[in-house]
């Protein structure tokens, strides 16, 4: 998204008691500098209320990193002290950082968030090494999801691993977060079967998208064939990518092709449900619906908000006795 500040201030005006999740916010330094992120996040937390979460990541495909003269080398370290900028800009009345890459000289940096000290932050997690590192950072993790329950449950080890190891050296705020946040596709509709063919078509182009800015594969599949089995060409899409590593020698790793994994969040509310409890036994804090993934039409995206909002939220509102 190239505005979501504006796209979120939308957000926080016509609603009253959701998170404005900013997640995420890419850090390096020629996307944004950090005291610019968070005087926007601060502002943006004042027009909602105290409801925004802020993200941070890399944004490293090729397409970003060189539109803004990125060094690629350079993002993960640039993410990390974006972070520690940020979390002393909420809370000292005056920014003053010398660190490894930036040097900022006293600076009043206004507004302040109306959350104290600040809002959460996180850190987009995708592999065992960023996992390590949002834990030692005290951040919350936000996890990509499609190799399913069993991943999750992993990569939730990993996160407590960490926690439990880490002596708090690495921390970017007095204020620590260790939320555990998953994304779950997701495509809820009255007829199942329906839900289910559009949910994996629409992955099936998401995967292919990933394939192809971060991986140098082909365009992605934008035909809709009539009567195709989805889940025949997600296999089929797995395995190109396969063999594609092998042709170039780089090692499969079991998450290799885990972006074409089916088996989420389709179908009927009460398979969502089941999906979201397999979700939280594997670790999930929160989750993270994705829903409008490239193919898959408005009224399917409006009509599974509809059904989470009517049904699978309040199974587990209900649950806990407490309001959605």
């Amino acid at each position: 998204m190239s505005a979501p500040e504006i796209f979120l201030s939308f957000v926080a005006a016509r609603t009253d008691t959701i998170r404005i999740g900013h997640g995420v916010v890419c850090m390096p330094f020629a996307f944004n500098h950090p005291v610019r992120v968070a005087e926007r996040a601060a502002m943006l937390d004042l027009l909602s209320g105290g409801r925004v979460d802020l993200g941070a990541g890399r944004g490293g495909t090729e397409q970003e990193t060189s539109l803004c003269g990125v060094d690629r080398e350079r993002t993960t370290a640039e993410v990390e002290e974006a972070l520690r900028i940020i979390g002393k800009a909420w809370q000292d009345d005056e920014l003053e950082y010398h660190g490894e890459l930036m040097d900022i000289d006293p600076h009043p940096i206004l507004p302040r968030p109306a959350q104290t000290p600040h809002p959460p932050l996180f850190l987009a997690c995708s592999r065992g090494e960023t996992l390590v590192q949002a834990a030692e950072l005290g951040v919350g993790a936000l996890v990509m999801g499609f190799a399913g329950p069993e991943s999750i449950a992993r990569m939730r080890a990993v996160y407590d691993a960490a926690i439990a190891a880490r002596d708090g050296a690495r921390f970017v705020s007095t204020a620590v977060n260790d939320h555990f946040s998953v994304l779950c596709p997701t495509i809820v509709l009255d007829d199942p079967q329906e839900a289910r063919r559009i949910g994996i078509r629409g992955q099936r182009f998401f995967a292919q998208s990933i394939g192809h800015w971060y991986g140098g594969a082909g365009i992605p599949d934008e035909a809709v064939v009539p009567g195709a089995d989805e889940e025949a060409r997600m296999r089929e899409a797995a395995e190109q990518v396969v063999a594609r590593l092998h042709e170039q020698e780089i090692p499969v790793r079991p998450t290799s092709a885990a972006t074409f994994n089916a088996d989420h969040a389709y179908g009927s509310a009460d398979e969502a449900i089941a999906y979201v409890e397999q979700l939280r036994e594997a670790g999930a804090d929160e989750i993270m619906c994705l829903i409008q993934m490239g193919t898959v039409p408005q009224e399917a995206c409006l009509e599974t908000l509809r059904q989470w909002g009517e049904k699978v939220i309040p199974h587990f509102a209900n649950e806990h006795g407490r309001n959605a």
